[in-house]
């Protein structure tokens, strides 16, 4: 299959092959794919009506729901390019972001985040008809046709250690992710799939895509219903979760994994011990390593791998590629490679001569095939010139009985240049940071040992670690322990 070959459309063509299957379940009821099909038609009139071109970039700033997936299918289909922006974001850094993509239009409730912008509001009713019209005419498995290289979505990095990007993925990156994906997680009609992430995070985008092809159902939980809970009464039957999800689901009192075949990890290091203890309990855990740039999964693991191969991330998925350089850098390309980062009308493709993304991530495959990442380029410092990788500190410390959620970041040293300190999360009561110290010393040289250890952020509840957000809380920890009281 070349970029320029066309691609049937996924929703159309579960809506023929099974109406009455069950597509979306929500707070609204249940949708077949035969009613989102026809919501989806009405609503792609209703952005033509309004003057819509293709490659118009529209943003979407809503909280996740059958409408959300209505009129993100929509836009697509309408050859717009919807632009995912987080709706934890204050108003004034989602209006940021409008202007580095160069909206058009924005489709919120929130009428706040546009008073600096002259960006056009519409309201998600204003393009979801109450009642569509439900077709007179079969629908045609083969219809509509969209071209692989359609610009498709815009979706932003997560800015953990940096700025987020606006990553631009073409229909062909997620259609080919999907297809990739389903080849090794099997799903089928009659699947449910929990849709436990943010669909602004490519990772929870990708759910949609693997479902619509498969013929499946998304299932969207209730809000602030515990995963234990929303899995049980949902009747899930996979589920895509981060560490952090899966930490705490293994501690919900009660948990039973009911009708769960497959626990797709990602979304950043998965600790060996939490890899044991969900394989010890018998869930169907998958563990792997994607990015945004790569519409989600590059590698995951195969249903019924070891234990030795669940504490890698897999293996490549069909339709990618993957290669170590010399400095051992991860280096991606493939179908799912996005078309590039988007910076007003300019969309810019950092490949290097051979077509490979630099991912910044380091990595080594064993002879298997399978990949083991080893941390971010950008977190290893230099500490009295010895190098420190602070994802293997942090491994260290996940291993340590009683630690749950460990993160290593330098601070400023006029001797060493920089040294390491850690926050940590214990169960039973905070450890001391002796103890602490003496469980590292048996395993790491001194130079790589935190020179301080604190207590877990109260409240800090990121999906992923926000390394800069943690950089500064140690920095202003530092300065206040050397400040005269």
């Amino acid at each position: 299959m070349d970029d320029a070959r066309r691609i049937p459309c996924p929703l159309r063509a579960a809506a023929s092959r099974s109406p009455d299957a069950l597509a979306i379940v929500g707070a609204d009821g249940p949708l077949t794919y035969r009613v989102l099909d026809d919501r989806v038609t009405a609503a792609t009139e209703r952005v033509r009506g309004l003057g819509f071109a293709a490659g118009d970039r529209v943003a979407l700033y809503l909280p996740k729901s059958e409408r959300y997936f209505v009129l993100l299918m929509a836009l697509i289909r309408t050859r717009c390019v919807p632009c995912l922006l987080s709706t934890r974001l204050p108003p004034q850094g989602a209006a940021s972001l409008l202007e580095r993509v160069a909206c058009r239009t924005l489709i919120s409730s929130e009428e706040e985040i546009l008073e600096p912008t002259d960006v056009q509001r519409l309201r998600p009713e204003d393009l979801l008809p109450d009642e569509p019209v439900p077709q007179a005419q079969p629908r045609a498995a083969e219809g509509p046709w969209l071209a692989a290289d359609l610009p498709a979505t815009v979706v932003f990095t997560s800015g953990s250690t940096a700025a987020p990007k606006a990553a631009l993925h073409t229909f062909g990156n997620h259609y080919h992710s999907a297809l990739g994906s389903n080849a090794n997680i099997g799903l089928a009609p009659g699947d449910r799939w929990l849709h436990s992430l943010p669909p602004y995070h490519v990772g929870g985008l990708s759910i949609l895509f693997r479902c619509l092809l498969a013929g499946a159902t998304v299932v969207l939980p209730e809000p602030g219903t515990p995963l234990g809970d929303a899995i049980a009464e949902s009747d899930a039957t996979h589920v895509s979760l981060v560490p952090t999800q899966l930490l705490r689901l293994l501690r919900e009192k009660g948990f039973e994994k009911g009708r769960l075949k497959a626990i797709l990890l990602g979304g950043g290091p998965i600790p060996a011990s939490l890899v044991d203890e969900a394989a010890t309990r018998e869930l169907p855990i998958h563990t792997s390593y994607g990015l945004t740039e790569m519409a989600s999964q590059v590698t995951t693991t195969p249903p019924g791998a070891s234990p030795a191969e669940l504490r890698t991330s897999g293996r490549p998925l069909p339709h990618r590629e993957l290669a170590i350089a010399g400095d051992g850098e991860i280096l991606v390309r493939g179908r799912t490679l996005f078309a590039g980062y988007v910076k007003d009308h300019i969309v810019p493709r950092p490949l290097d001569t051979d077509g490979w993304f630099h991912t910044g991530d380091l990595g080594e495959l064993d002879q298997g095939g399978y990949l083991r990442v080893l941390g971010r380029k950008d977190n290893l410092f230099v500490s009295g010139g010895e190098n420190v990788q602070p994802e293997e500190v942090e491994e260290v410390l996940l291993g340590l009985e009683g630690v749950e959620e460990a993160v290593v970041v330098p601070i400023p040293d006029p001797e060493f240049g920089a040294r390491p300190v850690a926050f940590v999360r214990t169960v039973g009561g905070a450890k001391e940071p002796q103890t602490l110290e003496r469980a590292l010393g048996s395993v790491l040289p001194r130079f790589k040992i935190p020179v301080a250890f604190h207590g877990w952020p109260e409240g800090y509840s990121g999906m992923k670690v926000d390394r800069v957000s943690f950089r500064k809380r140690a920095l202003r920890l530092h300065r206040d322990e050397r400040t005269p009281g």
